[in-house]
């Protein structure tokens, strides 16, 4: 998973699949390969946000340790 792609730009395409299957604009022959590329996304997406969400924690817990040290 060395795709570089940002999280936005992930969601947008992984919306537009999913968009795509429900209206059943995929035919059967493309929907293997959609659902193996709406996987990736979904893997990018999930990385990002939990990377995401440990930077905040890390900066918050920076912010507690400097205020308990005042």
């Amino acid at each position: 998973m060395s795709e570089q792609i940002n999280y936005s730009d992930a969601f947008h395409e992984l919306q537009t699949i999913v968009t795509e299957i429900e209206k059943g604009e995929i035919s059967v022959d493309e929907l293997s390969q959609k659902v193996k590329r709406a996987s990736q996304l979904i893997k990018i997406c999930k990385l990002k946000l939990t990377t995401t969400e440990e930077d905040v924690n890390k900066i918050l817990k920076e912010l507690d340790d400097t205020s308990a040290e005042k």
